[in-house]
């Protein structure tokens, strides 16, 4: 296996604590409106979306899935994370959390990801192939066309990566903000 930075294998071991951290965090600073909730529903609606979609393609330490959401991007479960926690970001009602927002993600996940494809590399021969005609994290437009590998959406990978939790998730924070809103009005 290749040599890891330090902070590669840092940032992978604490970007989930400091997401919840974060969120503590953001739940305490966010001074939401009505506005900003909904308005946020058009970034976390597709990132949930994003999230559960990808889950139900990818055979982590398996295969190199290249179809379904991985012909577009090949971080797929990060930019839906990306957009759920900037859609949050946005219903806090602070540019201040997105910014602190953005420099945790170039800190942490930019890492995570380098490390992940570092992986990918040396246990799969295509993954140069993949990474030339596929983006890092910015969609494509049309798919690059994968090899087949794998296959199409499956429900069972759905549940067996418990993706629904971040649905579950989503509407904890959202219904956390809708009380904070409230006791913003008392």
């Amino acid at each position: 296996m290749s040599e890891r930075t330090g902070w590669q294998r840092i940032a992978r071991r604490i970007r989930v604590p400091m997401g919840f951290v974060f969120a503590g965090v953001f739940l305490w600073l966010a001074r939401p409106t009505g506005w900003t909730l909904l308005v946020s529903l058009v970034l976390v609606i597709p990132g949930v979306w994003l999230r559960a979609y990808a889950a139900g393609y990818v055979r982590k330490n398996a295969e190199l899935t290249t179809t379904g959401p991985y012909g577009y991007t090949r971080n797929p479960l990060y930019l839906g994370s990306m957009m759920i926690a900037f859609g949050f970001a946005f219903a806090g009602g602070r540019w201040s959390i997105g910014i602190v927002l953005a420099g945790l993600f170039l800190a942490i996940y930019l890492p995570t990801i380098r490390s992940e494809e570092a992986y990918l590399r040396e246990k799969f021969a295509g993954f140069d192939a993949y990474a030339a005609r596929v983006p890092r994290l910015l969609p494509r437009w049309t798919a690059a066309g994968g090899d087949g590998e794998g296959g199409a959406f499956s429900r069972a990978l759905y549940l067996h990566h418990r993706e629904y939790n971040a649905l579950m998730g989503a509407g904890a924070i959202y219904l956390a903000l809708a009380i904070r809103l409230w006791l913003l009005r008392s």
